[in-house]
């Protein structure tokens, strides 16, 4: 190997500062989010046919588009930006966020979300809102909490718990949710995280909460024996579509909590300086293939920064108004907000506008949707 091939190989594993874990932690999970919606739902088998030609955006003419999941996770990153050090003023603005959301119509929304966002709007608290379900939709706002929080504990905590209690009330959904984040933390810390460390850290952190909002240690206990293929497959290299046929998600890594998090973890840490292998082997697995991909877009990103996200997949975005430039002033302002520990106005999204976006992608994802039963192209 030559010095040039090694000084890059060195830089590409170095940690990126603040800035660059949020701004590649949001551009992350929105990569992963738009490369993996067109193959949503589908099994690991079509998937292979669909990928005769690679990996590539491909739910319009060769473009792509975002789904709840990378809106999900700018709207937390706006309401943390907008309410920085005040986890309750933060788990309102992002209640207020989801409401309006929901009243433009978005065209992928689950239903725990949905029942959880129309009794906002019937004027339950956020704390009290939420429908008992372990939904994984907790775990795609969790990524840039842990990136900007893993420092502060409590306060993580706090903004985890309002983020996902808020739609999901199960306390699986948020024992993931706390994962996740903590994974996207430890990713942004570390030139090499070892899994084995995260989850001493992991089991560090639930001990800390003390049984405030149903986290303890008999829960992370139910969940360390979920991630023990993952552990065992770490370290003895087990192949990935194994583990998950040993899970019993041969078919497809479904929206359980804990069916996604444990192997988005695993596809995490084993490819953690590798963003496009990490995208490539978890949409493999088929399934809910958004929603996996951006959470491990999202740890991913944290560690490797922008530079090692394929630009072609970021170009291939075409997206509006939520989109990469608006994730990357975003991730500026919330990296200042950190630093300076003062909030900030965050820019201001046209309402109308926004609906007739989803209007036309709703257009769009079930053309795709009925382009699909024909041969893969």
């Amino acid at each position: 190997m030559n010095n040039t091939v090694m000084a890059h190989a060195k830089a590409s594993r170095e940690k990126p500062d603040m800035r660059q874990a949020i701004e590649g932690s949001l551009l992350g999970l929105m990569v992963g989010d738009a490369i993996g919606l067109p193959l949503e739902g589908i099994g690991p088998r079509r998937i292979e046919r669909f990928l005769t030609k690679g990996l590539h955006p491909r739910l319009l003419l060769g473009r792509a588009m975002i789904s709840d999941d990378s809106e999900h996770a700018l709207m937390t990153a706006a309401a943390l930006t907008a309410h920085w050090g005040q986890p309750q003023r933060f788990s309102r603005s992002l209640a207020w966020r989801l409401r309006w959301w929901f009243a433009r119509l978005p065209a992928g929304v689950g239903m725990a979300t949905a029942r959880s966002i129309i009794k906002l709007w019937l004027g339950f608290p956020p704390r009290y809102s939420g429908v008992f379900s372990a939904g994984n939709g907790p775990a795609m706002r969790a990524p840039v909490i842990g990136v900007v929080l893993g420092d502060a504990p409590v306060q993580m905590l706090e903004c985890l718990a309002g983020s996902t209690q808020m739609t999901h009330r199960d306390p699986k959904a948020l024992m993931g949710a706390v994962a996740v984040a903590q994974a996207a933390w430890v990713a942004s810390q570390q030139k090499e995280a070892d899994f084995d460390a995260y989850l001493a850290s992991l089991q560090t952190l639930i001990q800390s909460a003390k049984g405030a909002f149903g986290l303890n240690l008999s829960l992370y206990e139910d969940f360390l024996k979920i991630l023990r293929p993952v552990q065992e497959a770490l370290t003895n290299g087990d192949d990935i579509t194994q583990v998950a046929q040993q899970m019993g998600l041969g078919k497809g890594v479904t929206g359980y909590m804990y069916h996604t998090v444990p192997l988005s973890l695993l596809v995490a840490f084993r490819y953690q300086d590798d963003y496009r292998l990490a995208i490539e082997s978890i949409v493999r697995l088929g399934g809910d293939a958004d929603t996996t991909a951006a959470i491990v877009g999202g740890i991913v990103g944290a560690h490797t920064g922008r530079n090692q996200i394929p630009v072609e997949w970021l170009k291939g975005i075409a997206d509006w108004p939520m989109n990469p430039v608006y994730a990357t002033a975003l991730a500026s302002q919330l990296a200042h907000a950190k630093q300076s520990g003062q909030s900030a106005a965050v820019r201001w999204l046209p309402g109308p506008l926004i609906l007739l976006r989803n209007l036309f992608f709703l257009t769009v994802v079930l053309t795709h949707g009925f382009r699909r039963l024909l041969p893969p192209y």
